[in-house]
């Protein structure tokens, strides 16, 4: 049986592209896993606090010696990283913020970029421990910027994304685009504008 993590960070929830994008992902996903289990997380509904020094701090003690503080201070990272452990598969909707990653699922993940537990630097050399997962990021930009454009290296979405993941052991990862979002504030026919972008990612999500 599977488990698939459906995370969203786009605030503008019923005009998102990400999430009608990530909906329908997750909707063709359930139909070719029909035994398989389905794990929801809003970014914009969960309250992530900046990383602090005591965080750190309670991060880096040995978990035996961790205090009752210690613990409060990582429950919610404990949460999210029993999550991403428990997936076999992830898909994350990401709406492009000024050329960036928006900023709840930055918070997101450095809740879950934890040493000895989704990286180890045992031998000296860093090694990603989030070994066997598939990663479908979905990205709504609002420009056009693909390779080969004049506004493509605006993009650090995806390399962004690509490196972290990559890291932490995701190296099985697929980037769906919608670029062009911005036409929709311009009259464009949503519909029309969603159709090419279902057709791919509810074909991925079938074949995976």
């Amino acid at each position: 049986m599977s488990t698939l993590l459906h995370i969203d960070s786009s605030p503008l929830y019923g005009r998102s592209v990400s999430r009608r994008l990530t909906s329908a992902f997750v909707d063709q996903w359930k139909s070719s896993h029909f035994d398989g289990t389905v794990i929801d997380r809003d970014l914009n509904a969960t309250s992530i606090l900046p990383i602090s020094a005591e965080w750190v701090g309670a991060a880096y003690t040995p978990q035996g010696a961790r205090t009752p503080q210690h613990k409060e201070l990582l429950a919610l990272s404990e949460t999210l990283l029993a999550e991403l452990e428990q997936a076999d598969e992830y898909v994350i909707g990401v709406p492009m913020h000024n050329f960036g990653v928006p900023s709840v699922l930055k918070l997101w993940i450095d809740q879950i970029s934890r040493v000895g537990r989704t990286f180890s630097y045992a031998d000296g050399t860093p090694k990603g421990l989030l070994t066997g997962k598939k990663a479908t990021f979905i990205i709504a930009t609002g420009g056009i910027y693909d390779a080969q454009t004049r506004m493509s290296s605006f993009n650090f979405v995806e390399p962004y994304l690509r490196s972290v993941f990559g890291f932490l052991g995701v190296t099985d990862a697929t980037f769906l685009t919608a670029g062009g979002t911005a036409a929709l504030n311009q009259g464009l026919d949503r519909d029309a504008f969603l159709a090419p972008h279902l057709l791919v990612v509810q074909s991925h999500a079938q074949a995976i």
